[in-house]
């Protein structure tokens, strides 16, 4: 089999720059902990833990301890909270992250701002939990309630920074017929269009394709849900232990896609791994 990987596999700035930072910071003297995972990707959250480096979900006291703030950022109550708690408090919130907060923010001044995005995503209550008044989030077309909507005059629109390009199309189209004044501000960030328009191609070139990534990751599973579309025999797996022989049978090209939280090193070993399964006697007909 001919294994081709995308270019754009793997981490992103973002997820790259809060792994730095944690590793850093796992050499302190001091107690460090994370709200949450720090990524999206179970292979790094126990590789930090390894570090030193806990994972907590409630703030307690945190004299003579850090609190590191996620790569999807966090609401301001939460800042707000931890200082009082007595954490000192090292931000990975990733710079894209941020860019979203100051637009989002800005814009509330004089629009009602809604969010196309992942309700339940870190990322998006972060961006939420930055604003005075509660935001309207859509998740996809068919989430819009057009009776509340009808109710907004003017709306600025933001979205998550992973979001699917066709999702936001898609919700713009419905939103822009019931709301009279409305802009876009696409705030998807580059590594994710660029994953995006490469996995557009790459469904058509493979035989068979697979998509790298924790099922807690949005991106992959939007790299995911567009591969699947174009080619019925995309597979989502978190590492090569999710590879089944069975998949490759007859086929002479894959294709692979490595999600922003994915470290090189799973991708690597799904590509060993493929070549050992390549390597099997094939039965005879």
């Amino acid at each position: 089999m001919k294994i081709n990987v995308a270019k754009s596999s793997g981490f992103c700035f973002g997820v790259r720059r809060a792994i730095e930072i944690s590793k850093r910071l796992a050499e302190s003297e001091k107690k460090v902990y994370v709200l949450g995972d720090i990524v999206h990707n179970s292979f790094v959250v126990s590789e930090l833990e390894e570090k030193g480096i806990k994972k907590t979900k409630r703030l307690k006291k945190g004299t003579d301890s850090i609190l590191i703030i996620r790569a999807h950022g966090a609401a301001k109550k939460t800042f707000t909270k931890a200082k009082k708690a007595g954490y000192e408090i090292i931000d990975a919130t990733c710079p894209k992250v941020k860019d979203i907060y100051e637009i989002a923010r800005r814009l509330e001044k004089t629009n009602k701002i809604i969010i196309i995005g992942d309700r339940e995503h870190d990322e998006v209550k972060g961006i939420a939990g930055q604003l005075k008044k509660k935001p309207i989030t859509i998740e996809s077309p068919l989430d819009i309630n057009i009776r509340k909507m009808r109710r907004v005059k003017k709306a600025a629109v933001v979205t998550q920074s992973t979001q699917s390009i066709d999702n936001i199309e898609e919700v713009m189209e419905v939103l822009s017929q019931i709301i009279p004044k409305i802009k876009l501000y696409n705030t998807t960030c580059r590594i994710t269009r660029v994953k995006q328009k490469e996995i557009r191609s790459l469904p058509i070139g493979n035989d068979v394709v697979l998509i790298i990534g924790s099922r807690t990751s949005a991106n992959t599973k939007r790299l995911y849900q567009i591969s699947k579309k174009i080619n019925k025999n995309t597979h989502w797996i978190e590492s090569s232990k999710g590879l089944k022989k069975t998949w490759f049978k007859g086929r002479r090209k894959v294709g692979i896609m490595a999600g922003a939280s994915t470290p090189e090193k799973i991708t690597s070993e799904v590509v060993e791994k493929l070549k050992k399964i390549d390597k099997l006697p094939r039965s005879k007909k």
